[in-house]
């Protein structure tokens, strides 16, 4: 059981604060990498409130805009500061749920505005991802694995590096890999052919022992932050502009964009990417707004068949 002081108690970093932050995440489907992410949010929040003699259960929302202007300051993106304020609103949510509080700060903050229809991700162009692979076929076998299986299945980074060995099967004739999605949902998708056979030649070397799919040269795991280096060194090598600005979600971003290029349903692109929201599946399409793709070509085109029909 949580035991949290009422209005007017103290509540710090540490002791009670640490004990609801657990709760709060224990009773939400997240990705460890988010856990650790809200635990960060939280523990910042709650210095911030120290260092001020503020008592986090009595802060109004003129402190939590206060907080959001100095986060701000230091240059963090909208999509930043709005992620972490939302994080804070569910941790104060849930200390309403448990009646340590009567209202939720954060609900009438003024939060950033975050278009929807806009990623900061910097995305690449079919023929960058290309030249991304080619680097890495000539830099080794886990390398390309790694990039060949982000570029085929638009996976985040966390759902990559967090794939074991037994998570490879087969499926009614698919080769397929199971790996725990966003919100803590178990999903499988098809590995290409490109993919399962650059898997090969990776397995081929790596060996079939248990654990992590991909490893280090010491045998741990392969952690996101490997592969953030990996792809921004691959980038450069490849002669790819801005490469130090490259993450592995632009090779996410690249998926999509392509598969709607190829004229792959919106429905399907979003099943595959696990997204609850098409609209966060129509913000990774950057060809959307092509002209070529407007449907009054489509409706005229069908007009005039019945026209001369």
């Amino acid at each position: 059981m949580v035991v949290v002081p009422r209005q007017g108690g103290e509540l710090a970093v540490g002791g009670p604060a640490e004990q609801v932050t657990e709760a709060w995440l224990a009773n939400r489907r997240l990705s460890e990498h988010t856990r650790a992410a809200y635990r960060r949010d939280v523990s910042a929040w709650l210095a911030w409130c120290a260092e001020r003699g503020a008592d986090p259960l009595r802060v109004s929302f003129l402190d939590v805009n206060a907080y959001a202007r100095g986060l701000e300051s230091l240059k963090l993106a909208p999509a930043t500061v709005a992620r972490k304020l939302s994080g804070l609103s569910s941790w104060y949510d849930f200390l309403m749920k448990i009646r340590a509080i009567d209202a939720n700060p954060v609900a009438g903050a003024d939060r950033p505005y975050v278009s929807r229809d806009h990623s900061a991700t910097l995305g690449l162009a079919p023929e960058e991802v290309d030249a991304l692979l080619a680097a890495a076929a000539s830099a080794g076998v886990r390398h390309f694995a790694v990039m060949t299986i982000l570029a085929d299945l638009g996976l985040r980074v966390g759902e990559l590096v967090g794939l074991d060995l037994g998570d490879l099967g087969w499926e009614r004739g698919h080769r397929t890999v199971r790996f725990v999605g966003k919100g803590g949902k178990q999903r499988r998708r098809a590995l290409t052919p490109a993919a399962s056979a650059a898997l090969d030649g990776y397995l081929a070397v790596r060996g079939d022992a248990e654990g992590p799919l991909f490893v280090t040269s010491t045998g741990g795991r392969l952690d996101r932050h490997a592969v953030f280096r990996l792809i921004r060194r691959l980038a450069g090598e490849a002669g790819i502009q801005e490469a130090d600005r490259l993450s592995p979600h632009s090779l996410r971003h690249a998926f999509a964009t392509a598969a709607r290029a190829e004229g792959v349903p919106l429905e399907d692109v979003q099943d595959a990417m696990g997204h609850a929201d098409p609209r966060t599946t129509r913000r990774y399409d950057r060809d959307r707004h092509n002209l070529d793709r407007d449907p009054a070509y489509m409706i005229a085109a069908a007009r005039a068949r019945r026209a001369g029909g």
